[in-house]
């Protein structure tokens, strides 16, 4: 939670720099701690599927709709920020969103969107050990079994290009941390199952690259895109 909560700030301060104030929406809000970082600067708003989740959420006092983008929005409803967090990798009709998104943006607004990266080090090296039969650590990246697994992997290049046919132009890019030594075995294990031996393995050999993955190509990236007038 705590990189979480730091990579979150990070990117409200991008956003800050390029959209002072407005109106934010964030797409698959969780339990609201992105929204909670915004809101000292914007009016902040969300969209939640989850109906245990937006419960919990709502009692925080943020202003969150149970649903689906764009469904739950009225059609003349703008914002002047959009924001997908480990979002838009989940949606099936990626395309639909990007129109959806589009309409519902203000002139001149930003869509923001943090996602996996198919360059990162983490996952070109899980593709190199699918390839010699090693298949867990891809389904992993993947979310495989989970209940809303991937069923996209994006990178910076690709994700602009896709961006730009719906007339979006990215405005910012960056990388995002991806894992510290705090709670990294407790996240592993979450996906990798009851196998102790090979989550310990798993997580004292993250922790002796750390160094390393710092100056690697980073498995989060961002993207920050205006809507073009």
């Amino acid at each position: 939670m705590k990189l979480r909560i730091r990579n979150f700030d990070k990117l409200i301060n991008e956003i800050r720099f390029l959209k002072g104030k407005g109106a934010l929406l964030e797409i698959g809000c969780a339990h609201g701690w992105f929204l909670e970082g915004a809101q000292s600067f914007f009016d902040v708003y969300g969209i939640e599927p989850d109906q245990n989740i937006y419960a919990g959420t709502c009692m925080k006092g943020l202003n969150v709709r149970l649903g689906y983008f764009p469904d739950v929005l009225k059609t003349d409803e703008v914002f002047d920020v959009i924001v997908f967090n480990d979002v838009l990798e989940h949606i099936p009709d990626v395309k639909g969103v990007l129109s959806a998104c589009h309409r519902h943006l203000s002139d001149k607004g930003l869509l923001v969107i943090n996602l996996p990266n198919s360059k990162g080090v983490f996952y070109q090296v899980s593709k190199l050990l699918c390839k010699l039969s090693l298949t867990s650590f891809f389904e992993r990246l993947w979310q495989k079994e989970l209940p809303s697994p991937h069923v996209h992997y994006f990178n910076s290049a690709n994700l602009t290009r896709l961006l730009r046919s719906h007339d979006l132009v990215v405005r910012k890019t960056g990388r995002l941390s991806t894992v510290d030594a705090s709670g990294l075995y407790s996240r592993i294990a979450y996906t990798g199952g009851g196998n102790v031996v090979r989550n310990l393995a798993v997580c004292l050999g993250v922790i002796l690259l750390l160094p390393i993955l710092s100056i690697l190509p980073s498995d989060i990236v961002y993207l920050i895109a205006e809507k073009k007038e």
